[in-house]
């Protein structure tokens, strides 16, 4: 695949986005392939500006473009230095727990755990403390409704068992008289801490609270949460601040599907959700914690769900999901404010989660975090169970918002293949709504590389020990190393050559004015060593360049030809040795623990030089001596990692490393096709490196002008970062030219001051922090001046400044990072890409095993086995059991669900009698009933509803239902639908698990029209049940059943029946319907189905009353948990219903 010569932006125009933030579409001309600096805008050939020594100024009015473009930065030297971390923690939050249950996971052991952990660190004392504070009630009902917050409030009044009464009617909740006290001082800790980074009182902020809150929704409690603080957090600063983008991360090992719903509607705020989800299984089993879940109206788009689908998740996956989803989707967004649900239950050795990530992973995701909405980052704790876990998530998390480097991960590796598919489904259904998601149409296909032998775990893995953190004590932060000497190196034939010697003064100048200087600990320069010198150039190449120091001027001109793009006066020779043994000393501190990162402003640069030659302005090869003086100091093959963003290849760092695998050569560069300097092939993306080293040289090329912020980012997200982390370096040098930054005569580039920052933010996660940058080019004195200190002040800890992308990335850009993904697949697994041929099968039968809970959810429909012939005819079988599965919760309770229908058949079911002989549950009970009987089994004529396939239900479909396209779907299948149904027809259904053979039946294609099942309500559609084709001989008899969840927690939403009862026969109250209504249980209104008018629907939406009842068949769906329901608490309206419909008692309603 070759790069695109043009952007392609009529593609981009008919996407359907709704990102008011999205950039003006770009439809510059990038160089088209096959034509050497082909272009609309191409710049200065580099090899006749550099070999000529001549280069025209910048004029004066795009001298000042460039100052006034750069006036918007936060780098004035009067910039007050925040307080960096405030910290809530209140005792008085201890002061409830279950009364009922001593063993119940959310108890006040978790935050004595953490506070002793924060203690023993010296955490405490070094955050700033704010006193905790009650949230008032006007401040809750943003999110909550007053009703349930005084319900809520009549707690503290309460015995036992009228707490616990109450707390039934929930799910996995209990309540104490403090409970509500509690959750109101948790939910005002959040927005103390809101109120103090909005206010620049501190740069961020941890709010250590319980209970949790993420769960919460508008009405109701759940999944041990009463109040969503962090959802009350993100209103609150809307409200009160005015803020208009939030953030909010969940990295909870459950779904918050109460901060979900809460804003799914409202493109203000983005969430995003990183869970277990387990097809379903995992609780709260809802299809809306699946990655298809993106949002509705404005709001679609803006809710990102990541699910895991297996246990044993490590740190890897999680990164990966940031670097893939997260990270670029924010940028776009550009959120002034990020929340945090953390929850580290997602550590290894947590009961619940049964994850493997480790507190290294999550100081990693916090420090990723802390780049975005200018570091105003807040996390409120969620859940965590393993005591000693979660003190040491938290501390992780605490010392990198206090800005300590985030520890090497012990082996981080790559995303698994599970972790890979989750996220190519959810990039599939964000990818619509995102520019910076859009990828070229010749993309990645797949995991299965050709002549690749290595065997991919699959996992889940059994987790490692916890490992014993370190976090190192600095005697500064940024080292700083400069010499004026180097200055002295300068074109005796042309005082206007770009590598000038005010490059470096002009940059300490403002370092120096921002007061930055004076933060770092500035340490002297020395000469390099011949043994250095020596580690990467020959020594009749040092030999040759040392005579020059008393060579005549003619002399000189005469030996500067000799090379490519090089000027040499006397003291060049000393000068490139000084700024190799300057970085050299950069090196020393760093790796001696005296400062943590640095920064070499050094001249003249050096990743041009090559082992025997000088080239393109460079002598000796700093950082390639600088890399290999870290191993030889270190005594080992210490693996670095050199980034290299300066706008031209460095083929001589390129070339020394080419066979060493424990050196990773990554070059974002200008290539332009061979045309751009240093020309030839050298920087084409084909180039690996060698022998041992293949797969250890990246090159990104670059084939046009006016690259920027926006493609080197993606760049980043793509490809740079995940082989980073896979490799797990010990040591970063960047090659830092700044000839790539807006404004430089040679790159023609667009670089942002503020892109330099995030790039090097993004980095400093990496190798405990330990990088180094070493000046390489840039011949923009205001540009590289003003990206250095962008640079250098995220060095020493302060957050990168805001980043507005002003275009989407360019079309020829993403393709050279796609074709160098392409290349590199075969040696980084990072970079290997599911394909997902099922995306949407919600339980395949070989993710149920017997181990493998069931799911109590919507979607939680098991396949049928029928018999031969009629199934009516042959007989309704009896229900039978392989054994009984139970469902992990949170609050450890069982859940039973469904079905299967095997083919021993019994005589009373010929009859027209179906009754399971299996154990049942009561709340699982479904009735169908007719006000007519059939005989032995025929066809009735009470019709059902296009919702009845939400209960286990038998439905015959004829084959013409899967044929005729034409007719209007006014049933759950094309054309008039007789229905399978018995008079008084009960099924009650137990606790079940497929039989083999129920496992192994194939899979069918589901035909466009049946996809209807299911939505009349506005829900769920046929994947969301199952589909099973009859096994008789012929092809007609389809079948359906879903399992209605046995209990919701919006039942309480149920309201008692009005006095004057119910009629049946009552029409839609907006357009006079008569078909398909449904009534709802909170308001008792009636209104008709989604495929009449959607009336009821948009009632829903309006009210947000969660609960319907069909009145076609009496069965009950919840809208906020898109499934059918089930239970006692049911059964008075669907008994009155029945009365008024057929003028009977409902039998066997219990």
């Amino acid at each position: 695949m070759t790069s695109t010569g043009q952007d392609s932006t009529t593609t981009r125009q008919g996407r359907s986005r709704h990102n008011p933030h999205s950039a003006p579409h770009d439809s510059s001309i990038i160089s088209k392939p096959g034509v050497k600096g082909a272009g609309l805008r191409s710049s200065p050939k580099l090899e006749e500006i550099k070999k000529k020594g001549r280069m025209k100024k910048l004029s004066q009015t795009a001298e000042q473009d460039l100052i006034v473009g750069l006036q918007g930065l936060s780098l004035n030297a009067e910039a007050k230095t925040l307080p960096r971390t405030g910290l809530v923690f209140d005792e008085q939050l201890n002061e409830f727990h279950c009364l009922w249950d001593d063993s119940f996971p959310e108890g006040p052991e978790r935050l004595h755990a953490i506070k002793e952990q924060l203690l023993q660190e010296g955490l405490l004392d070094r955050c700033v403390s704010f006193q905790a504070r009650f949230a008032e009630k006007a401040e809750l009902m943003l999110v909550h409704s007053l009703e349930y917050i005084d319900l809520m409030e009549t707690t503290q009044y309460m015995n036992e068992r009228e707490l616990r009464g109450l707390a039934d009617t929930y799910d996995s909740v209990y309540l104490h008289p403090n409970s509500y006290s509690c959750a109101c001082l948790a939910s005002g800790s959040v927005l103390r801490l809101v109120d103090a980074v909005l206010g620049a009182e501190i740069r961020n902020g941890m709010a250590i609270i319980r209970p949790p809150g993420h769960h919460a929704q508008h009405s109701l409690m759940d999944g041990y949460c009463m109040f969503n603080h962090v959802a009350v957090a993100a209103r609150y600063a809307q409200q009160k601040h005015g803020i208009q983008r939030v953030l909010i991360v969940d990295w909870d090992v459950h779904h918050g599907q109460g901060t979900q719903f809460t804003f799914d509607h409202d493109p203000s705020v983005l969430y995003f959700s990183i869970h277990r989800y387990e097809q379903g299984r995992f609780w709260p089993h809802l299809k809306a914690s699946n990655w298809s879940s993106t949002g509705f109206g404005q709001g679609q788009g803006y809710t990102i769900n990541v699910p895991w689908n297996q246990v044993g998740m490590r740190d890897a996956d999680y990164i990966a999901a940031f670097l893939q989803v997260l990270l670029p989707v924010a940028l776009e967004f550009q959120p002034q404010l990020v929340l945090v649900a953390a929850g580290f239950d997602a550590l290894q050795g947590d009961p619940k989660g049964e994850m493997a990530a480790t507190p290294a992973g999550f100081a990693q995701l916090t420090h990723l975090l802390m780049g975005l909405a200018g570091g105003r980052l807040i996390l409120s704790l969620e859940g965590g169970y393993n005591l000693r876990s979660l003190a040491e998530g938290v501390s992780a998390s605490l010392h990198t918002l206090l800005g300590d480097p985030c520890p090497m991960l012990e082996s981080p590796g790559a995303p698994c293949p599970s972790a890979q598919s989750s996220l190519s489904c959810t990039l599939e259904a964000l990818e619509p709504f995102w520019e910076i998601l859009v990828r070229p149409g010749d993309t990645l296909e797949g995991d299965n590389v050709e002549g690749d032998e290595e065997e991919e775990e699959e996992g889940p893995w059994p987790p490692p020990a916890l490992p014993i953190l370190m976090w190192p004590v600095l005697r500064a932060r940024t080292g700083l190393v400069y010499d004026q000497r180097m200055m002295d190196h300068y074109n005796l034939w042309d005082n206007q050559h770009p590598e000038m010697p005010q490059r470096v003064s002009q940059i300490m100048c403002r370092l120096e004015e921002l007061g930055l200087a004076g933060r770092c600990l500035t340490l002297p320069a020395r000469p390099a060593t011949e043994a250095e010198l020596l580690t990467c150039h020959s020594a009749e190449y040092v030999s040759r360049l040392r005579a020059t120091e008393k060579m005549k001027t003619r002399e000189l001109h005469r030996e500067s030809a000799s090379f490519d793009s090089i000027y040499i006066c006397p003291s060049t020779f000393a000068c490139a040795q000084l700024a190799t043994g300057a970085t050299c000393c950069l090196v020393e501190a760093v790796l001696a623990g005296e400062v943590l990162n640095g920064v070499a402003v050094v001249r003249p640069p050096g990743h041009h030089a090559e082992q025997d030659a000088a080239c393109g302005f460079c002598f000796f090869n700093s950082v390639a001596v600088a890399a290999r003086h870290a191993q030889a100091i270190s005594g080992h093959a210490l693996r670095i990692l050199i980034v290299d963003w300066d706008i031209h290849h460095g083929n001589g760092t390129q070339h020394i490393f080419e066979e060493d695998p424990s050196v990773l050569y990554i070059s974002l560069h200008r290539y332009d096709h061979g045309s751009f300097f240093p020309m030839g092939d050298e920087g084409t993306n084909s180039q690996v490196g060698r022998a041992a080293g293949a797969g250890f040289t990246v090159n990104v090329a670059w084939n046009g002008p006016r690259i920027g912020d926006s493609e080197y980012l993606v760049a980043w997200h793509r490809l740079v970062l995940p082989i980073a982390y896979e490799f797990n370096p010990e040591l970063v040098l960047v090659s830092a030219g700044f000839d790539a930054a807006w404004g430089d005569p040679l790159g023609g580039c667009q670089l942002s001051p503020e892109g330099y920052a995030h790039l090097t933010h993004l980095l400093m996660g990496l190798a405990s922090g330990r990088i180094i940058l070493v000046l390489e080019g840039g011949y923009n004195l205001t540009s590289i001046s003003e990206s250095v200190a962008a640079c250098t002040r995220t060095l020493l800890g302060d957050p990168p400044p805001l980043l507005t992308l002003s275009r989407p990335p360019l079309s020829g850009a993403l393709a050279s990072i796609t074709e160098t993904i392409q290349v590199h697949r075969r040696y980084w697994r990072s970079l290997r890409a599911m394909k997902v041929e099922d995306k949407d099968e919600p339980f395949n039968s070989k993710s149920i095993t017997k181990e493998a809970p069931q799911p109590a959810s919507p979607e939680s429909s098991e396949r049928l086995t029928m018999p031969k012939g009629n199934p009516v005819d042959a007989g309704m079988g009896k229900a039978t059991s392989t054994s009984s599965v139970q469902e992990s919760v949170p609050a450890q309770t069982e859940s039973e669900t469904a079905v299967v229908l095997t083919q021993d058949q019994s005589s009373e079911a010929a009859t027209g009698e179906s009754v399971l002989d299996q154990p049942t549950l009561e709340a699982a009970t479904v009735n169908q009933t007719t006000s007519k009987a059939a005989t032995g089994g025929a066809m009735l004529d009470q019709p059902i509803s296009e919702e009845a396939v939400g209960r286990a239900e038998l439905v015959q479909t004829p084959q013409a239902s899967c044929t005729d396209s034409q007719t209007p779907p006014a049933s759950p299948v094309q054309g008039a639908l007789p229905t399978l149904s018995l008079s008084g027809l009960i099924v009650n259904l137990g606790t079940l698990e497929l039989d083999n053979k129920a496992q192994e039946a194939p899979e069918f294609q589901i035909p466009e029209e049946e996809k209807l099942l299911g939505e009349a309500a506005g829900g769920q559609n046929i994947n969301d049940s199952v589909m099973m084709q009859a096994l008789g001989d012929t092809a007609q008899d389809t079948f359906y059943a879903v399992t209605p969840l046995p209990w919701c927690p919006h039942l309480v939403a149920v309201c008692p029946i009005p006095e004057a009862g119910l009629d049946v026969t009552q029409p839609c109250q907006d357009c006079g319907a008569l078909q398909e209504n449904w009534l709802c249980l909170s308001c008792y209104e009636v209104y008709c189905g989604r495929y009449i008018n959607a009336h009821m629907l948009q009632h829903h939406e309006g009210s947000g009353h969660p609960l319907v009842l069909s009145y076609v068949d009496l069965s009950t769906w919840c809208y906020q948990c898109q499934a059918y329901v089930h239970h006692q608490a049911l059964l008075d309206v669907k008994s009155a219903a029945h009365q008024n419909k057929f003028g009977e008692d409902m039998p066997h309603s219990h």
